[in-house]
């Protein structure tokens, strides 16, 4: 055979081995925001097509405030067991599973050493690193280890983790407000998926709990989080439009007040 015809053979056989096969292409739905994305097979619900125009929908341009949300938080006395808000009421749990969307840092300060439950906090920050006037909490006096009194090391100005987490046959995600005493661990695992190039929403987070004790002796729950699974590139893509867009709609930047909160 001649040389030139069997190179352009070989040459158009190559371009066919490289296209992707037809089973393979998906057809795309245009999003609420003209995004296109796949379909997705998902037990995450919210990650189907229409979950946000149904959000939209419901909520009638109204913003997604904190209240709105059912919150887990940090038990006391070093229990290791969440308590999960129900349509029953509270829900006994050893674990959250799902995929964080989203998360903040917030911190704040309350100028009396207890205060009551709900009372609105003196500074606030949503990221731990600006306050709500635009001072630096850096350089905060409030920020120093010490600071909160003179029989610990404890800072005076509060700080902890908000997480939004997805759950399975769930729109809304639930709120988990991480502990300072856990903030570390929390950031070392977000770290741990930036080493791998993993995106913290392409991956579904379980968060446990395990007993420890302070240096004065008090029991309190530190929390520990593992990635049980990926999601398939499909779920990852939704997972991260979703997240954008469902935090636009809360716009965290008017939540900013009701982040933090006395306890």
């Amino acid at each position: 055979m001649d040389n030139t015809k069997l190179k352009s053979r070989m040459s158009g056989k190559v371009q066919e081995l490289q296209k992707p096969p037809a089973e393979q292409v998906a057809p795309v739905v245009a999003t609420a925001d003209n995004t296109a994305l796949a379909p997705v097979n998902s037990s995450y619900i919210a990650l189907t097509n229409n979950a946000l125009d149904i959000i939209r929908a419901n909520l009638k341009s109204q913003p997604l405030s904190l209240d709105l949300f059912d919150i887990v938080k940090s038990p006391s006395g070093g229990s290791t067991v969440f308590e999960v808000p129900g349509l029953a009421g509270n829900e006994a749990a050893m674990e959250l599973t799902g995929i964080v969307l989203d998360y903040t840092t917030p911190r704040a300060y309350w100028d009396t050493p207890d205060p009551v439950e709900g009372t609105p906090p003196v500074c606030v920050s949503q990221n731990s690193i600006i306050s709500f006037d635009g001072k630096a909490c850096a350089h905060c006096p409030y920020n120093d280890f010490g600071s909160k009194d003179g029989d610990s090391n404890a800072k005076a100005c509060k700080e902890s983790v908000l997480l939004f987490l997805l759950r399975p046959n769930n729109i809304i995600p639930l709120l988990v407000r991480v502990p300072v005493t856990s903030k570390p661990r929390f950031l070392k695992y977000s770290t741990r998926l930036i080493s791998t190039l993993t995106p913290i929403s392409s991956v579904v987070t379980k968060i446990t709990l395990e007993k420890a004790t302070s240096k004065q002796g008090k029991p309190y729950a530190l929390f520990n989080f593992e990635a049980v699974s990926m999601l398939t590139p499909e779920e990852a893509d939704h997972a991260r439009t979703f997240g954008q867009q469902f935090m636009e709609i809360v716009n965290a930047a008017q939540l900013v007040p009701e982040l933090a909160e006395a306890s």
